[in-house]
């Protein structure tokens, strides 16, 4: 019995001794870096900058790999599912973590059990933009167009459970309007339409949007947040519109028994890479917030709530 009691701890040891020179040695081979949506939006551009300074800081390869559709739902589930080794991070908008759970009624991910914060990213610029055939230069002759066009001026997203669609909706309870919405597998297929005119307007991320704003195919009618990519564009609180909050971010969440050693790590080495990276992230209209997994936790949570209260008062679900 005293030898097998003795194999036994022995095995316990060597075991945790190698988990815990696995996690020293963090990381030891390429880290994928899961976008649930379509390349060319917001995450996805944040994913790619973050990816390429993760590498050169760590000295280890990071690769992104798009994972879209369902609202940035299936992207969310192949990372939960992931091994908890430290080698699979999702990179996701604020859309899959705190607004799909609200949006589904049987939702597949439990985004609180199933995926673990690890740094909050970076707050997005967002923007409104028009395509320039439509006859509105500003915000209000956007709804006096809707108001005379009830349901008929067409939005497009990634989907009803992202924060692009909710801001629209938000948009319309404060101007007592409704526009049609077309949903998409990602934003880079919706800004195929809208720039060919097929669609007429996206409430969206700066980031992908401000290459197509310089070059005059897109009118930009708001902004959320005043940037000094777009000093002439007023916000929505200068337009009118105070109440307006409709916020969009890219963070990086973890399969949830992911050790707190490599949790903590990561979110050491994003922070780190992102300043790095500030003056090209500033660039793309993204603002780093650098913080620890406890505080993205805590902000994560009172914004599920304010989603699911605005959710709830609209009646707004996946089916729309």
């Amino acid at each position: 019995m005293n030898e097998l009691l003795a194999t036994l701890a022995a095995v316990v040891i060597a075991s945790a001794t190698a988990n815990a020179h696995a996690q020293d040695n963090w990381p030891s081979r390429p880290v994928k870096l899961i976008v649930p949506s379509s390349p060319g939006g917001g995450t996805d551009v944040f994913a790619r900058l973050l990816a390429q300074s993760l590498s050169e800081t760590t000295k280890q390869s990071f690769i992104v790999e798009n994972r879209p559709g369902a609202s940035g739902n299936i992207g969310a589930q192949v990372a939960a599912a992931a091994a908890p080794d430290g080698y699979t991070f999702l990179v996701a908008a604020n859309a899959s973590i705190a607004i799909n759970p609200f949006m589904l009624k049987s939702p597949s991910l439990n985004v609180e059990r199933d995926l673990v914060p690890v740094a909050r990213g970076v707050m997005s610029v967002n923007v409104l933009v028009v395509n320039p055939t439509l006859p509105a230069k500003d915000l209000s002759e956007l709804v006096a167009l809707a108001k005379k066009q009830p349901a008929t001026l067409t939005f497009g997203s990634a989907g009803t459970g992202t924060s692009p669609y909710l801001g629209v909706r938000m948009m319309e309870e404060i101007a007592g309007v409704k526009f049609m919405h077309i949903p998409y597998k990602g934003v880079g297929p919706a800004y195929q339409d809208l720039l060919a005119g097929r669609l007429q307007f996206m409430y969206t991320d700066l980031a992908s949007a401000i290459s197509y704003v310089q070059s005059g195919k897109l009118n930009a009618l708001a902004v959320d947040r005043k940037t000094g990519l777009l000093p002439n564009v007023p916000t929505f609180a200068e337009a009118g519109w105070p109440k307006f909050d409709s916020p969009i971010s890219f963070s990086v969440l973890a399969p949830a028994k992911l050790p707190p050693a490599i949790v903590q790590r990561m979110a050491t080495e994003v922070n780190k890479a992102m300043k790095a990276i500030a003056p090209r992230l500033e660039q793309q209209a993204l603002v780093p917030v650098y913080d620890t997994p406890a505080d993205f936790d805590a902000s994560l949570r009172k914004e599920r709530a304010s989603w699911a209260t605005f959710i709830q008062r609209n009646g707004i679900t996946a089916d729309q």
